[in-house]
């Protein structure tokens, strides 16, 4: 993959338009999950806008890559890139949360794009187990990427698919820690403590990479990598910080669930604003 420094900015530029959309739907609907939506930005941007192999005129297209997100509760990430890439209307973004709306609180496969339901977290990893091992039944050349929360990779699931999935070679699996540090209870060093977790993920036989999930350079690099690595799945264990982008919601656990008021959101939007400015 050739990257260069025009691409990384227009990456960087579409990521904090997101932003700015994610705080305009939690805001608008008075409730969702801020904080993992902004540390993940950067991640589901790089995915889409170059990774992926999609077509949103034809969510369903046999030979597509798959995504499954899931720790499902930040979905307004993932809605507000899914509008943005054409998946369905910018407009149904104010419906966020709105009963019989196609964009619920947690994704389900209402939402053109979406695959599966997510949100009861530690299954996600599974789900994409079973879709790559679906391609490689069917001899098919899609991959699958699964994007999980660190909180979540505390159940014990999620180790049964990564044993499953070394076991079966499954190459054609890339798996995505957002490893912010944060959980719904507070610090996850605190709470169950993941480390070592580069040491975890080889000893159950995957293929790991370890970047600053901020820095888009190094997470296309990583993408690539996953995909030329064969005879193993692949996790990115992308380190990054929850709230990414807005100063007063940075490492702060509360807006883990919490939407921001209108006056905060204002002095979201600036702060985004500024940075666009400064790019």
């Amino acid at each position: 993959m050739e990257i260069d420094d025009k691409q990384i900015k227009e990456l960087e530029k579409k990521a904090r338009q997101i932003r700015k959309q994610i705080i305009e739907m939690i805001c608008r609907a008075c409730s969702g999950h801020p904080g993992g939506s902004l540390s993940a930005t950067d991640i589901v941007v790089a995915l889409y806008y170059v990774v992926l192999r999609h077509r949103p005129n034809e969510p369903q297209w046999p030979d597509r890559d798959r995504f499954h997100l899931s720790k499902g509760h930040c979905c307004p990430l993932w809605y507000a890139v899914l509008a943005d890439r054409g998946f369905f209307p910018k407009g149904e973004l104010t419906n966020l949360r709105k009963l019989g709306s196609i964009l619920q609180g947690h994704p389900d496969r209402r939402t053109p794009g979406v695959e599966v339901a997510s949100g009861s977290l530690g299954q996600g990893l599974s789900v994409a187990l079973g879709m790559s091992l679906a391609g490689k039944i069917d001899k098919k050349d899609y991959r699958v990427y699964c994007l999980m929360g660190d909180g979540e990779i505390q159940e014990g699931n999620i180790w049964e698919a990564a044993m499953a999935a070394s076991h079966y070679k499954c190459d054609n699996l890339c798996a995505i820690v957002d490893y912010n540090g944060f959980q719904i209870d507070g610090r996850t060093n605190e709470i169950m403590n993941l480390e070592p977790l580069v040491a975890k993920w080889q000893a159950f036989g995957w293929y790991t990479i370890e970047i600053d999930g901020h820095n888009m350079r190094q997470i296309l690099e990583a993408f690539d990598a996953a995909k030329n690595y064969k005879g193993k799945p692949t996790v990115i264990i992308a380190r990054t910080t929850k709230g990414k982008g807005v100063s007063f919601m940075e490492n702060v656990c509360n807006f883990h669930g919490c939407a921001p008021t209108n006056e905060e959101a204002a002095k979201a939007y600036k702060e985004l604003e500024q940075d666009t400015e400064c790019a």
